[in-house]
């Protein structure tokens, strides 16, 4: 800790044996022992309470951090099933829309006359509707 050498220490020893006395030396070294003591637990303790902020700093930016990769991912989710639903939603209403057509020309194809009957000309109309919605649900 200190760079102090073996005749320091002895040079101080000596002066502290003459100006203490031999009768009070034990008593003040114990004394500055403890006082020793408890500035170097006083020490450590800040060390301790300093590292454990920093670590709590970096644990609080770690967690922003997860906590921010999780809601982009979350996002980026999200926006791939709605795609798909709208790509989903276009294809079943390409096969209603297909199926509506093969009965139109199903039921045109069959009727042997121009004239149709009052339930085919129903028909043909809801199909009509049908198809006009769809369209309209396209665009």
């Amino acid at each position: 800790m200190f760079d102090i050498s073996f005749m320091e220490i002895l040079i101080i020893s000596m002066v502290a044996l003459i100006v203490v006395g031999p009768e009070r030396l034990p008593q003040v070294a114990r004394t500055l022992g403890h006082l020793f003591g408890r500035c170097r637990n006083f020490v450590y303790g800040i060390k301790t309470d300093i590292h454990n902020e920093i670590r709590m700093e970096e644990l609080k930016k770690m967690h922003a951090s997860v906590h921010e990769t999780a809601q982009d991912i979350e996002h980026s989710f999200r926006q791939e099933i709605d795609e798909l639903k709208s790509v989903s939603d276009i294809a079943s209403l390409e096969k209603v829309s297909a199926t509506a057509q093969a009965e139109v020309k199903s039921s045109v194809d069959s009727s042997p006359t121009s004239s149709s009957s009052p339930s085919q000309q129903q028909t043909l109309e809801v199909d009509g509707a049908k198809q006009a919605d769809s369209d309209k649900e396209q665009k």
